[in-house]
């Protein structure tokens, strides 16, 4: 098994694909608005993935609610945003985190139903009134504490309808004043000022896996971006505490230099020297993928444990519809 998670091209497993993952048997997939078209479709693809890999895989989408969501209507539903929780946390914090919860329980069922195993939320990033706006209204706030806690409220409905959560994007996106997927930000607070960040990581250190950002923190490392800085990933495993998988970023955004200037093997093997479990790469171009399967060694035994701690039990859980733990999101909901 290698250490990457890769993207596929379109609806179904082409053939190149197909001899691709099944020479160099990538860890899991993730899946995009290309790869989804109806529910009979993503369920076939999803065990297509699951059968030519011989065990249970972790399938990733980003489902988070508001403008980032892979499915949308007519065949699925809408989910709201972190931020409708962020105002709701303000009239009632109780009633946001219990509507947190079962909003993440909607969406565990809506995955598990089509075979997706991992939903790569909650974002823990703590908006900033000088960050960027593609943090924005993703975020659950500007408050540590409160990010913190429906955060865990969406872990715990993830895992009790059996998918596994993705705290990102550690260390800390919400300061940066830049767009990672267009240039590298560059943040030049303070360690001291950071702690504000880092502190909904440190106290959901116990997630079962994390995505890292494409942020260079000039006070840790002036040189290189956290998924490439041993130095991050050094204060991200031994001072915020995060033992579980860890995964980059797509190594296709443009923070890591752009495509004129990509070279993915590198990136791949970068990312995994800086001390990541996971390569994540999402295009689903078929050459960028076999250079970054070329040039990777098989999967840690240390990021091979994290990634069965992280799957252990996923696909069990609560039984009941997404539109059950919708209805009774909703009621909570209305307060605001």
């Amino acid at each position: 098994m290698q250490p990457t998670f890769m993207g596929l091209a379109g609806l179904t497993i082409s053939a190149q694909e197909r001899a691709l993952f099944r020479e160099y048997d990538p860890a899991g997939y993730i899946l995009f608005k290309r790869n989804v078209d109806t529910p009979e479709q993503v369920r076939a693809l999803t065990a297509a993935l699951t059968d030519l890999a011989g065990r249970p895989l972790p399938i990733l989408i980003d489902q988070e609610g508001g403008r980032v969501a892979r499915l949308r209507p007519p065949h699925w539903p809408e989910f709201p945003a972190g931020q409708v929780f962020d105002r709701l946390y303000d009239i009632a914090p109780v009633t946001a985190i219990e509507a947190a919860r079962l909003n993440a329980l909607a969406l565990a069922a809506l995955l598990k139903d089509l075979g997706i195993t991992v939903d790569c939320l909650p974002l823990l990033d703590v908006r900033d009134p000088q960050g960027h706006d593609i943090i924005g209204d993703r975020s659950f706030g500007a408050e540590p504490m409160k990010v913190a806690a429906m955060g865990r409220a969406t872990l715990d409905g993830l895992r009790q309808g059996g998918v596994c959560g993705v705290v990102k994007h550690i260390p800390g996106h919400g300061r940066a004043a830049a767009d990672s997927h267009l240039e590298l930000p560059i943040v030049t607070a303070s360690r001291a000022d950071l702690e504000r960040d880092f502190e909904p990581f440190r106290t959901l250190n116990t997630a079962p896996m994390a995505m890292t950002a494409h942020v260079t923190y000039t006070a840790i490392d002036p040189e290189r971006c956290a998924t490439l800085s041993p130095l991050v990933i050094d204060l991200i495993r031994n001072d915020i505490g995060f033992q579980g998988l860890l995964m980059s970023d797509d190594l296709g955004m443009q923070a890591l230099g752009g495509p004129d200037k990509a070279d993915f093997g590198a990136r791949a093997l970068a990312s995994l020297a800086a001390g990541c479990d996971i390569a994540l790469h999402c295009s689903g171009d078929f050459h960028e993928m076999r250079a970054i399967c070329e040039v990777v060694s098989p999967i840690s035994d240390a990021a091979a444990a994290r990634l069965v701690a992280a799957m252990a039990g996923i696909g069990s859980g609560d039984n009941r519809t997404s539109a059950h733990w919708a209805e009774k999101r909703d009621r909570l909901l209305a307060v605001a």
